[in-house]
């Protein structure tokens, strides 16, 4: 290498961009410089003083992890070695040069120097088509992000219609139905229904144990009390509270999910009814519950 002195076109792969800066590690700043790697890193830390961080830093875990994960390097990371690399800055590269005092280093050290500036220009000229780049990647993110939120709704049955009739007859899918957004619920379910009887109380049973259960209705009778008595004392208690201002059926899952249902839950399927998803009245619902 003392004859012949390396292209720049050999030493573009070996800069890279890290912490939006362009840098070449010290094996490869090495290996052009016709040094160790341990030898150069010596003079780093001998020379603290005239390597600040803009001139050479040292890498992460996570970063080194990330370029030999980028270009299957087994040069970045820990490999044989047993500390992270460091990464040269054009500032840093030309220091070392200074440094080492050898005549391939000052001849590589140009050489790299212009690699640095043609890497710049190449950044500078294209910077339009990086960031449409940029824009692609973040939109591929963001619907692989709404697929897996898909998939995970789909996973634990949180993917409801948003509306729909349930006709005639239909007993078994309207109960199913009402069942899967039951045992949706992670933490809490408000029921106001003004005809409750066990039925209703055994529906609810198929949430999960640590998930409450409250119930507004417009009276408690002796047989609904006896009832909630019998079902308390065997499973998760279920609160009934008192409330006559509501005429229609509403099901509240965990505080952000409203559903109005046309049919009394002990009702599903004997007759017409429909349903819907109301999320945005929610919030005002609950306040109204809570102060009356």
């Amino acid at each position: 290498m003392t004859d012949i002195i390396i292209s720049q076109k050999e030493i573009a792969p070996l800069i890279h961009t890290i912490r939006d800066k362009q840098v070449i590690l010290d094996n490869d700043l090495a290996t052009l410089y016709q040094v160790e790697t341990k030898g150069l890193n010596r003079v780093v830390k001998r020379n603290k003083n005239r390597f600040p961080e803009t001139f050479c830093f040292q890498l992460t875990e996570q970063e080194a992890k990330s370029l030999k994960y980028q270009f299957g390097t087994s040069n970045v990371g820990r490999g044989g070695r047993r500390t992270l690399p460091f990464a040269f800055c054009e500032q840093g590269v030309a220091m070392m040069s200074a440094l080492l005092r050898s005549d391939v280093a000052v001849k590589v050290s140009i050489e790299i120097m212009n690699a640095f500036v043609e890497m710049r220009k190449m950044l500078i000229s294209n910077a339009s088509l990086f960031h449409r780049l940029d824009n692609i990647e973040l939109k591929q993110l963001q619907a692989d992000q709404k697929f897996e939120e898909i998939f995970k709704a789909l996973e634990s049955d949180k993917l409801h219609a948003e509306k729909g009739i349930f006709y005639n007859g239909q007993v078994f899918d309207a109960y199913t139905f009402v069942s899967d957004i039951i045992r949706s619920a992670k933490s809490s379910i408000i029921l106001l229904d003004n005809y409750v009887d066990d039925t209703v109380l055994t529906l609810l049973g198929k949430r999960n144990t640590n998930v409450t259960a409250t119930i507004y209705t417009k009276s408690i009778s002796n047989q609904l009390r006896l009832d909630l008595q019998r079902y308390n004392s065997q499973y998760p208690p279920i609160e009934v509270e008192i409330f006559s201002d509501a005429h229609d059926r509403f099901l509240i899952i965990d505080g952000t999910e409203l559903y109005h249902i046309g049919a009394s839950l002990k009702d599903l399927g004997k007759k017409w009814f429909a349903f819907s998803r109301m999320d945005i009245e929610v919030g005002r619902m609950l306040q109204i519950l809570t102060t009356s």
